[in-house]
């Protein structure tokens, strides 16, 4: 029951950051006339900012809050690490590294981010096998330091790209189309009904190998594919607006903690929770003359990753 109740109440709040950065921006619209808008069309100002601005950057906003958190459960599910996630494990820096060799090249970004967030996943296991899944984190810090070096190196030859690199990395949804907050809700699609569907199975791998192979689980397989459908979530939302840390990291604990361990509740609280702290935290970055969303995460999360590293 307690669960349903935070549900409706996240619910609420989502309306009203919702409400609020569709109204607001650097000229205030009624709400009112916002339904109208969206609902009849026009040609007027206000409502094609409504409909190529402030509804694409919503919407893209509401789903990488909402995929990062529920990419961050399956990861600290499938890895029983408190500390999993895409930042941590490198697979975002991997993807940023590919899609910088896409801005470059020229080649299609979000293809290469894939692959890149693909092989720096394969990297930190490769790191980590002789230690293995207590180490993972190290690991990931090391994968993280030398694809950070590779990103360094492509700003290098950039050229006259160099300031879309920059401004890319960053982590900001200014200037989202709906073509960019489409491509983030097939991934919020995919992820969801992946983790939703293995959740069982998570339930016993975050208990530890043993337990799993006590209950039958086929770790190996389950952990391979649902790695490969998480660290394709997280392209997306890289490919598209940069990389966002933290939000994987700090929004699963705080949805553990309300509803528990039962990764049935946990995906679609962590879900609805990261969605509704992204939209705020890209809200507040707007009004702080469009300081890039991922700086927002990171200063808040940051002192969170040094709590559970303390408390671990």
């Amino acid at each position: 029951m307690r669960s349903w109740t935070d549900r409706y109440i996240l619910l609420i709040l989502i309306v009203i950051v919702s409400v609020w950065r569709i109204t607001s921006g650097e000229w205030d619209i009624p709400f009112s006339e916002v339904i109208r808008f969206l609902i009849h069309g026009g040609n007027e100002a206000e409502a094609i900012v409504i409909r190529s601005v402030r509804l694409p950057r919503l919407l893209a906003s509401l789903g990488t809050g909402g995929l990062l958190s529920v990419s961050g459960v399956i990861l600290q599910g499938l890895l029983a690490n408190p500390l999993a996630e895409p930042y941590t494990l490198g697979i975002a820096s991997g993807a940023a590294f590919g899609a910088s060799i896409g801005i470059i090249s020229g080649l299609f970004i979000m293809p290469c981010a894939f692959a890149g967030s693909i092989c720096a996943l394969i990297l930190t296991f490769i790191i980590s096998f002789h230690g293995g899944q207590d180490k993972i984190i190290l690991a990931g810090v090391i994968s993280n330091a030398f694809l950070s070096a590779g990103v360094t190196f492509m700003k290098s030859i950039a050229g006259d790209r160099l300031s879309s690199i920059v401004m890319w990395l960053m982590g900001s949804f200014s200037g989202s189309g709906m073509n960019d907050a489409l491509c983030v809700w097939i991934g919020v699609v995919i992820v969801i009904l992946t983790a939703y569907t293995f959740a069982p199975a998570l339930d016993a791998m975050s208990l530890g190998s043993d337990y799993a192979n006590v209950l039958g689980v086929n770790e190996k397989v389950i952990r391979g594919f649902m790695l490969a459908v998480t660290s394709m979530g997280v392209a997306l939302s890289v490919s598209s607006f940069g990389v966002i840390g933290f939000v994987g990291l700090v929004v699963p604990h705080i949805s553990r903690g309300l509803v528990g361990a039962s990764h049935r509740s946990l995906i679609l609280h962590a879900f609805m929770t990261g969605a509704f702290l992204m939209c705020l935290a890209d809200g507040a970055a707007q009004m702080m003359n469009e300081l890039p969303a991922g700086v927002i995460t990171a200063i808040t999360g940051g002192p969170f990753f040094c709590y559970v590293l303390a408390k671990k």
